[in-house]
């Protein structure tokens, strides 16, 4: 790829609005690698968010989400009821005594649904190298299903830990 600054045929004022665009790019870096780093303080002072960054595919900006969004999990009955509340249970549709299963209801935090899912998605690709503390589940879940399904799957079984934590019950040893 040549270089677009060597190119003499190019106009001034090009050159000068390039300029311009590449300052305000490295300007906004810097803002978002601050304001990264704010979260990340604050996730480290707050005893809550830390305790949920223990978890595999959560990190400082979903953990500080959570818990400004659904810091009191005594709202919630069960781990189940807050992953329904993120929308990461599926829909459904039983009559007759027969339940059908279908897609998930997407019906809760859009933001928090998405960061988990691609938490999730992170996880999913640790456990294909053979490191994560759910790689067997994950993997065994992963020959009869697709990845997205999977993804959905661990991150409706993260929302359920971080409900757990939340709720002040004992985190589960992994052996």
């Amino acid at each position: 790829m040549a270089d677009i600054f060597s190119d003499e045929t190019l106009p001034p004022l090009l050159y000068e609005m390039l300029h311009d665009l590449l300052t305000a790019l490295l300007r906004e870096e810097e803002r978002v690698d601050s304001l990264d780093k704010r979260i990340s303080s604050w996730v480290n002072s707050n005893e809550m968010a830390s305790r949920l960054t223990r978890i595999d595919g959560i990190g400082p900006i979903t953990a500080s989400a959570v818990v400004a969004t659904a810091g009191n999990a005594s709202v919630f009955k069960n781990g189940r009821q807050f992953a329904a509340w993120l929308g990461l249970v599926p829909r459904q549709y039983s009559s007759g005594g027969k339940n059908k299963l279908g897609r998930i209801t997407k019906q809760g935090d859009r933001y928090l649904r998405m960061l988990l899912i691609h938490g999730a998605r992170t996880v999913l690709l640790m456990s294909s190298r053979g490191r994560g503390q759910h790689s067997d589940w994950i993997e065994s879940l992963r020959s009869r299903k697709p990845d997205n399904v999977v993804a959905v799957a661990y991150a409706a079984k993260q929302a359920r830990m971080l409900w757990a934590i939340m709720a002040g019950k004992p985190e589960p040893v992994v052996a």
